[in-house]
């Protein structure tokens, strides 16, 4: 009779609305519901994302994808973080209407940037710069070329697209996640869902 109203109350906990459901608990709590006298044990659990299991040629590719896992583990937050400094950088440019004081902040900004984050972004390996340039295309929607032209000038951008193709790069590839950076975008959910 006690498994019978386990299993009744697991179902009636699993049928509950999302309405019902506090949005501020997190995965993995649990909570006592009280109905007619009856205690309903309920488990918030986190989202499990399911692919299918990667088949792999060879080793070549197997170490490819350790290493696109490696590479997005190391550059995913500092994208975020760049996405984050950018909409901070729009939103104070936006406030100052003269275009010189504009120059005058960003030179200002880009010196405090460099401070922070050079150290860092300098121990990258060429990969991992190759994923963080793409990863910033997928958390702000603009390329590497489209961010350098519209902080600096044409010219600037112009110059470090030479300097990138010279690293065999590229600052105007755009990110695909649909197609081309498919095992990358498998990559992201899995770390982002703390299953990688």
């Amino acid at each position: 009779m006690s498994r019978l109203s386990s299993l009744i109350g697991l179902i009636l906990c699993v049928s509950v609305s999302a309405e019902t459901l506090p949005s501020h608990l997190p995965a993995n709590t649990i909570m006592l519901r009280y109905e007619n006298g009856d205690t309903i044990y309920c488990a918030f659990l986190p989202e499990v994302l399911v692919f299918p299991k990667m088949k792999f040629k060879n080793k070549r590719q197997e170490r490819f994808y350790w290493r696109t896992v490696r590479d997005v583990k190391r550059c995913l937050p500092l994208a975020k973080m760049i996405a984050k400094e950018i909409d901070y950088a729009d939103s104070q440019l936006e406030q100052i209407p003269d275009e010189k004081e504009r120059k005058k902040w960003w030179r200002k900004f880009e010196r405090q940037l460099f401070k922070k984050y050079e150290h860092e972004l300098r121990d990258l390996y060429a990969s991992q710069g190759r994923m963080l340039i793409k990863l910033v295309d997928r958390e702000t929607n603009k390329t590497g070329y489209e961010l350098i032209a519209h902080y600096k000038s044409k010219a600037a951008a112009n110059f470090w697209q030479f300097i990138a193709k010279l690293f065999r790069n590229d600052l105007k590839e755009e990110y695909d996640g649909q197609d081309k950076d498919k095992i990358i975008e498998r990559v992201i959910a899995l770390v982002e869902a703390g299953q990688l």
